[in-house]
């Protein structure tokens, strides 16, 4: 028996109800944090981070108490308690982009500068050190990742990459983009594979989000020195391949 996909999950009542609720405690929560984390320009960075982080705490409560829906963590132990790192992740969704703060922290993330123009919610996010990039502008998106991923990183500041650039349906994968090699391999830092299955329970593009235990899995640091981006790149994605693989197997 395969784990269903969300395209062969029933939608039942439930979920349309839960992913409705859901919604509105977005939509009207949103704005309000934006409002908060904007309010305290003049304050610290760390309370900025607070505020959001107390954000995306209730978010997910909301999400598992709408839609049950939460998730399941192996390899805490991995992540590196006295230095940051690159996080090379799976992107099957919006669940990570969200949600790996809550054990992957202090973080920030490499994402499209559009999101900062949004109202009140983008504005908000662009006082917290997000590498926002012009995918359009390919020579000069690699240039402000490898200056100011690396400016984080040594801030102390988790960076979130997602390799294959966009949203990969389960059981698809794309070639991993070199950029967060890159920016491991030039600043010295090292890398933290990624995997995950969100994309089976809150699928990309879809207003639906389907009850269920998400399965996470971080892998041993991938140590840079010595290695070319390339190497570091393929290093990344074998290891994501083959903890993919067996997160197919658990959910079986």
């Amino acid at each position: 028996m395969t784990q269903p996909t969300s395209s062969s999950r029933k939608a039942d009542f439930r979920v349309y109800l839960g992913s409705t609720l859901f919604f509105i405690y977005i939509l009207f929560s949103t704005p309000i944090v934006g409002v908060l984390i904007l309010a305290a320009i003049p304050l610290s960075f760390e309370l900025r981070y607070r505020i959001a982080d107390i954000w995306i705490n209730y978010l997910m409560f909301m999400l598992k108490l709408c839609c049950g829906l939460s998730c399941q963590v192996e390899g805490l132990e991995n992540v590196p308690k006295d230095r940051a790192a690159v996080i090379l992740s799976k992107h099957q969704s919006a669940w990570e982009t969200i949600a790996l703060r809550q054990f992957i922290s202090p973080q920030t993330a490499v994402l499209k500068e559009s999101l900062l123009r949004i109202p009140f919610g983008g504005w908000g996010l662009a006082t917290l050190k997000p590498i926002a990039i012009d995918r359009s502008a390919q020579k000069e998106a690699l240039k402000m990742l490898l200056e100011q991923g690396t400016a984080r990183l040594k801030e102390g500041l988790f960076v979130l990459v997602f390799p294959e650039g966009t949203r990969v349906a389960p059981g698809d994968s794309k070639k991993f983009n070199a950029g967060g090699a890159m920016l491991a391999q030039k600043s010295g830092f090292p890398v933290i594979p990624l995997a995950h299955n969100a994309g089976e329970f809150w699928p990309r593009n879809s207003f639906l989000k389907y009850p269920g235990v998400i399965k996470v899995k971080i892998g041993p640091t991938i140590e840079v020195t010595g290695k070319t981006a390339k190497e570091i790149n393929a290093a990344a994605e074998e290891w994501i391949g083959n903890a993919m693989t067996e997160i197919s197997a658990e959910s079986a």
